[in-house]
């Protein structure tokens, strides 16, 4: 069994094509193949169900990878330590965020690190929760900036900040009379909500308790966007929730429409989550740094006394 028979054996789990991840490893598709099959001849066992398409591994072989994922990567930490010892912080962080956090949060920090940091090229893509964290199982992706608990024993979290609930009611909603809302005090039928498969969505319904019902008006509109439920609801009526960074930079008259919930507040845990045996070490040091550094000082100093959980 040879370092490389894993690296191959992992890229066809990832890409789930021999073709694809012979590319991948820069080899052709008979060397890969011909290496995967020497290491299930050494081991005795089949690692990939090759009848099937796309190729999946057999439920031995998900065992198998699972370690095969820990070896590959703890040999590299090796290589890690000799190249931040040798250059310092260099190389692609790959970071995946969540719609609701990527325009409010990314644009505070990614400037300052990219300047203090010029020899790491930073990608970032929006995406689910879902699929950040498979992407991060797939070692498709290096880290995420997400909400948390996850409740996955195979991501490791690294809480950030606590990032307030708040409401936002159209002028005419009979709770813009109140300086603070609660929880109790909203009707269902009033909210705007984002898509299914969005954290926050889950979160919402969770706090709110909302059960599936008929809105009060000639519409049902669901959304992906925050930018757009906070335009229906200026146009049109209700109301929706919004997390705090997200209300930041709305003007003065915008800000009317805002309604805080009563103390405690309902707050969202703020994370960046890796892979268990994550490399990159004091590259994600040093991004979480910089995120703390620019998160306004008031998220920073909350205590998290009712952090709302995502089912």
């Amino acid at each position: 069994m040879t370092l490389t028979q894993l690296e191959y054996l992992l890229s066809v789990d990832t890409y789930r094509h021999f073709a694809t991840a012979a590319e991948k490893c820069f080899v052709t598709q008979p060397t890969l193949s011909m290496q995967i099959q020497k290491l299930e001849e050494e081991l005795g066992v089949q690692v990939f169900d090759r009848s099937r398409v796309p190729v999946r591994p057999t439920e031995l072989g998900k065992e198998i990878i699972v370690q095969a994922r820990v070896a590959v990567a703890e040999f590299k930490k090796i290589e890690e330590l000799v190249k931040v010892q040798r250059d310092g912080i260099t190389g692609e962080l790959r970071m995946g965020v969540i719609p609701t956090l990527a325009p409010y949060l990314v644009p505070l920090f990614i400037t300052d690190f990219i300047q203090k940091y010029p020899q790491v090229h930073v990608s970032i893509q929006e995406m689910v929760t879902t699929t950040i964290v498979e992407k991060l199982k797939l070692e498709l992706l290096d880290v995420g900036l997400l909400v948390t608990p996850l409740h996955d024993k195979t991501i490791l979290e690294i809480p950030l900040f606590y990032e307030a609930f708040v409401g936002y009611l159209h002028p005419s909603h009979p709770l813009s009379e109140l300086k603070e809302i609660t929880a109790e005090s909203i009707d269902p039928a009033d909210l705007w909500l984002l898509n299914d498969g969005h954290c926050f969505r889950s979160q919402v319904l969770q706090l709110c308790n909302r059960a599936k019902g008929t809105r009060n008006v000639h519409l049902d509109y669901e959304s992906g966007s925050l930018e757009t439920l906070k335009r229906i609801v200026e146009t049109q009526s209700g109301m929706t929730l919004l997390p705090e960074l997200s209300v930041q930079e709305l003007s003065s008259e915008k800000k009317a429409m805002i309604r805080p919930f009563v103390e405690p507040q309902p707050l969202r845990e703020v994370s960046l989550v890796v892979h268990r045996s994550f490399l990159k070490k004091r590259m994600i040091e040093a991004l979480r740094d910089e995120i703390i550094a620019h998160v306004p000082s008031g998220l920073k100093e909350r205590n998290p006394v009712r952090v709302v959980k995502i089912k």
